[in-house]
């Protein structure tokens, strides 16, 4: 990987991540240590429920959101410190089986007025299963380092 700094990012580029299958285990071990709803961590009492299943908890979707990202090589191998999210909205469940692509689109690249060592890059995240569907969708804003310090 390389390093990229703020002057490498334009609006409009787009990140595509490799396609992720949601397993079962990999569904109730994430609701057991952060989410532990029954339709997360129980397939018995989640199978008499409204989804006939155990679902997969909206924060696993937008943790592996990140993770995709960040192996797809968006940052490369720069330090990205998270600013905020914006617009987080879980659109459709996620069941065991499902297969998860994560999209990412710049829509704003600026630098910082009080500190012009960095600045912000602001992307459009989508994360769609296998039929196309937008399973989550969110604005993500990062702060990244700036190769110099004017405008």
């Amino acid at each position: 990987m390389t390093t990229r700094l703020l002057e490498d990012f334009q609006v409009g580029e787009t990140w595509t991540s490799r396609w992720e299958t949601i397993t079962e285990e990999a569904i109730v071990a994430f609701g057991k240590a952060n989410d532990p709803q029954p339709i997360h961590t129980d397939p018995a009492a989640a199978a008499t429920g409204r989804f006939g299943t155990v679902i997969a908890s909206g924060w696993q979707i937008a943790a592996l959101s990140l993770r995709l990202f960040v192996e797809a090589g968006g940052y490369g191998d720069t330090p990205m410190v998270g600013l905020g999210i914006d617009e987080l909205r879980w659109k459709q469940i996620v069941r065991p089986g499902d297969t998860l692509q994560v999209h990412r689109t710049v829509i704003e690249v600026r630098r910082s007025a009080t500190r012009p060592d960095r600045g912000s890059v602001k992307s459009r995240v989508e994360v769609k299963n296998q039929n196309g569907e937008v399973v989550l969708s969110m604005i993500a804003l990062g702060q990244v380092p700036a190769r110099t310090s004017g405008p």
